[in-house]
């Protein structure tokens, strides 16, 4: 094929239910919808949260398009290229592994009769195994990559090592320090300065002290000392850098830290920190700076099935929220009345609960609303596709902080990865805002175990 031809993108479903507006993301080239999608789009739309809506948005979109043309032969679109729904191609023969009637399959008949034409075709799917399979038969495969963050996007984890200048370092606790007081070296001892992002948290390293080290933040061309690096909310202290740091973005307002994002491996205590924060903010806080603490959880196969599950909503999310509560009793636990009878533990939760200081839903019930003064955790937010942290970031009234929490390398949902997941996604979209805090806890930060930080050093 010629460079510059114009190509034929076979999209299948599955873009379309994670990117409704994936149709408009092509530039010239053509967008090809087998008619097999269109079933699977029908089958969806009448099913709960962002899947179905997300179906009836496709649908309502080629409806639009059917009005404005021919959508068999080719409907153009507003920024270039066209979209074809084709309805033949059930002649083509696949290999007898391969059987006719499955969804996939019928895909792959669309694009085996496409290049037939002497297209230049793609098979756009977040299906691995299709893509195998594609490429078996021939035809280029490949992910939807305008939700695709850059293969080094992960290298940021918003926080660094500098040195700072002996002579100002006594000056940073009380005025913080300019930018070009601070640098770094390379390899062979050349000092350079640094590369630093707002809000980038700090560790500075007295040039002529290295073991003397001040924690600070960068605010406007300048690192700033930390506010709350002393808090201890609800009995909670730091145990180590990582936690020092998040705890800062955690205690800060909603109006200056409206999103956080904490990346980190299991046991770095992402979760726990999160509602020791929330609890000193919503019981302890007589300011009232929340009305209260929500949680969420993504799971694909529980947000899926829902609407099927028997009891009370309360109760259809209780086993996707064990973890949370595991982590309220430990936190409860380790205060100063250190319970040692659990029918007394089990009665101060349910009074948290009862009095609405902290509630919990799953993802479908977030979508539409407005939260104004909430203190939100969305927990393993790796989970998430980039449409939902859009949506979840969206939704954010007057004075709700943000709090995604997740490791983008422990990911549950079929279609997404290390650099397509709605955390990942978040971190680089959001990186460098100013109403943005981020930071990324590391292995030896671990804080369940010495089994746990031994097993996540080894595997």
């Amino acid at each position: 094929m010629v460079d510059g031809m114009v190509k034929t993108y076979v999209i299948d479903t599955n873009v379309l239910i994670q990117a409704p507006d994936a149709l408009f993301c092509f530039d010239e080239h053509e967008r090809l919808l087998p008619l097999v999608v269109l079933e699977e789009l029908d089958g969806l739309k009448k099913a709960d949260g962002e899947r179905g809506a997300n179906a009836r948005k496709v649908i309502r979109t080629l409806e639009n398009l059917r009005l404005s043309g021919d959508i068999l032969s080719g409907v153009p679109l507003p920024g270039g290229g066209s979209v074809r729904i084709e309805t033949n191609c059930v002649h083509e023969p696949l290999p007898e592994s391969l059987p006719e009637d499955k969804a996939d399959n019928r895909i792959l008949k669309v694009c085996i009769h496409a290049q037939k034409e002497g297209k230049d075709v793609i098979l756009v799917t977040k299906d691995l195994v299709l893509r195998l399979k594609s490429e078996m038969l021939g035809i280029p495969a490949e992910d939807f990559s305008n939700e695709q963050v850059s293969s080094d996007s992960g290298n940021y984890l918003g926080r660094t090592t500098c040195y700072i200048r002996a002579d100002v370092s006594s000056a940073f606790q009380t005025q913080g320090v300019s930018l070009d007081n601070v640098y770094i070296t390379d390899e062979e001892g050349n000092i350079l300065p640094p590369d630093l992002t707002e809000n980038e948290f700090v560790t500075l390293r007295n040039d002529l002290n290295p073991q003397a080290t001040q924690l600070g933040r960068v605010e406007k061309g300048r690192i700033v000392p930390l506010t709350f690096a002393a808090a201890s909310p609800y009995g909670v202290k730091p145990h180590n850098v990582g936690q020092v740091f998040i705890q800062e973005a955690l205690m800060m307002s909603a109006q200056r830290a409206p999103l956080v994002i904490v990346k980190g491996p299991a046991g770095t205590a992402k979760t726990f920190y999160s509602l020791a924060v929330g609890l000193e903010k919503v019981v302890n806080n007589m300011r009232g700076e929340y009305r209260k603490m929500l949680i969420c959880r993504p799971n694909v196969q529980f947000d899926k099935d829902i609407g099927f599950l028997p009891g009370t909503e309360e109760e259809k999310i209780s086993p996707l929220m064990r973890p949370i509560m595991d982590n309220l009793e430990q936190l409860m636990d380790s205060g100063e009345d250190n319970y040692r009878d659990e029918m007394m533990l089990q009665d101060t939760i349910q009074e948290i609960f009862e009095q609405h200081y902290i509630e919990m839903e799953a993802m479908n019930y977030l979508r539409g609303r407005s939260l104004v003064n909430t203190y939100l955790i969305i927990d393993e937010a790796q989970n998430m596709t980039p449409n939902q942290v859009q949506g979840i970031i969206t939704r954010a009234g007057r004075g709700t902080k943000i709090i995604l929490l997740g490791d983008p390398r422990q990911i549950d949902n079929a279609f997404l990865d290390e650099r397509t997941n709605g955390l990942s996604y978040a971190a680089e979209k959001m990186k460098g805002s100013p109403l943005c805090w981020q930071i990324t806890l590391l292995n030896s930060e671990c804080e369940r175990s010495a089994l746990a930080l031994d097993a996540i050093e080894r595997f």
